[in-house]
């Protein structure tokens, strides 16, 4: 298993998307990767936009962020709530700062537009999101998967198969 020694953490909120939260847990689980679920508070059920309960592992506040090799941010609306916890951001500026892997799809974008990482790096987003990303200083192109150093983007749950790869292959580096 190529990701054994590696620990990622995922941000939740409500309303995040299903498929972009479990689909990317499970695979880099498969790979032998710990992924650890991680929102304002620990035990705590957070619901996706179908419905799927995710229960968090740990709180914020409960994370030292130098502890992970990366962190996936899902899409769906959570990323709008998630962008206002300081915390939050802190994890994304860290870990772009020891160029750690950073995986974002769909609105998760909104996350490391307010984390102010953006500038003249080559990102994707679902195309709603695409002028916040231009005006943080990115270059967004419509591709599935880009990956620009050590963020990985992608667009939407349809582009799950390169997405997830292309970020697994990054943490496998």
């Amino acid at each position: 298993m190529r990701l054994k020694d590696i620990k990622v953490i995922t941000v939740v909120d409500q309303d995040y998307n299903d498929l972009e939260l479990w689909y990317p847990i499970y695979r880099l689980q498969e790979e032998g990767a710990t992924v650890h679920i991680v929102g304002k508070e620990a035990n705590t059920v957070y619901n996706g936009q179908a419905g799927i309960p995710a229960k968090t592992d740990y709180a914020f506040t409960d994370i030292n962020i130098d502890d992970y090799d990366g962190l996936l941010v899902p899409g769906g609306w959570a990323p709008d709530k998630l962008r206002r916890y300081p915390e939050v951001l802190d994890f994304v500026r860290k870990l772009d700062q020891a160029d750690k892997t950073i995986g974002q799809i769909c609105h998760a974008g909104w996350v490391l537009v307010s984390a102010d990482i953006l500038k003249n790096r080559k990102v994707t987003s679902t195309p709603a999101i695409k002028d916040d990303m231009i005006n943080a200083g990115a270059t967004w192109v419509d591709e599935e998967t880009v990956v620009d150093g050590n963020i990985v983007s992608s667009r939407r749950p349809s582009d799950m198969p390169t997405y997830v790869k292309a970020y697994a292959d990054k943490l496998a580096e």
